[in-house]
Parts: C-alpha cells; sequence; structure tokens
C-alpha cells in the first residue's frame, strides 16, 4: 500500500528548535532530574532525559534560558502524552517525551512567550493559572 504525501502541517502551534536545560519532578516523588528541551511551543516541550517516565505523569518542569546577560526561567506543570526510545553512540538508552502544558502561571506563560517570540513586559498582573481550556486546546 502506498504512503500518501500529505505535508500539511497538523500540529496547531509552531514549534522553535531550542537546546535549554530543564529540571523536572513527577508529581508525589520528592527528587528531581535533568533533561534538555529539544523544541518549545505554546502548548508544549518535547524534551530528552535518561529516566523512563510514565505515559499519563505529570510533571512540574522548571525550563531556563537566557535573556542578555543573564538567566531567567520559567514553570509550568505539564503531562507526558507520547515517548520514544533512542540510542545514542555510546548504545546508551535516551527518551523524547512530549509533554503537553496542563497549567501555567500567567508570570511564567509571559516568560515562555518572551521565550517564543522576544521581549514581553513581566511587569504585567498576573492571574492564579492559565489551565488547558485557555490555552486554546
Amino acid at each position: 500500500m502506498e504512503r500518501l504525501n500529505d505535508s500539511t502541517e497538523k500540529r496547531r502551534h509552531p514549534r522553535f528548535l531550542k537546546d535549554l536545560p530543564l529540571e523536572y519532578r513527577v508529581m508525589d516523588i520528592p527528587y528531581s532530574h535533568g533533561g534538555l528541551v529539544v523544541n518549545v511551543s505554546e502548548a508544549g516541550l518535547l524534551i530528552e532525559c535518561v529516566k523512563d517516565i510514565p505515559i499519563g505523569s505529570n510533571l512540574n518542569i522548571t525550563v531556563l534560558f537566557p535573556v542578555g546577560y543573564e538567566l531567567a526561567n520559567f514553570e509550568v506543570l505539564a503531562e507526558a502524552v507520547w515517548r520514544d526510545i533512542r540510542w545514542d553512540n555510546d548504545n546508551r538508552k535516551k527518551y523524547q517525551y512530549g509533554l503537553e502544558f496542563v497549567s501555567i502561571k500567567e508570570r511564567d506563560r509571559l516568560k515562555l512567550e518572551q521565550l517564543l517570540y522576544g521581549q514581553v513586559n513581566l511587569d504585567e498582573p498576573c492571574a492564579i493559572f492559565e489551565t488547558r481550556a485557555s490555552l486554546g486546546q
């Protein structure tokens, strides 16, 4: 059977390739792990790490990124929605996860926009939480 060549973009938000450090903690587990952001959008992240995370797990994520000569960060609650297993050059297992944002505080959403699109005024008043519904999902 021949595959159809459909190059139509199915994603709701553009992805921006990034190579940024992150720290994540699976909910209800007291310790954190490190990883890398592969790409980011307004609705989620593609990350790479060495730990196996069950699909459906909620994670507290902190992403670090440069702003000028300083370091900034944003924090989100995300859900692992898919996983891909990869092998590096030394034959070590790595995991890539598609993470969907579950909630993000307004101040952190503004920082995310700063990362994606450039300068944003971070002095605006903060809302308590931005949910999936208000992220356009």
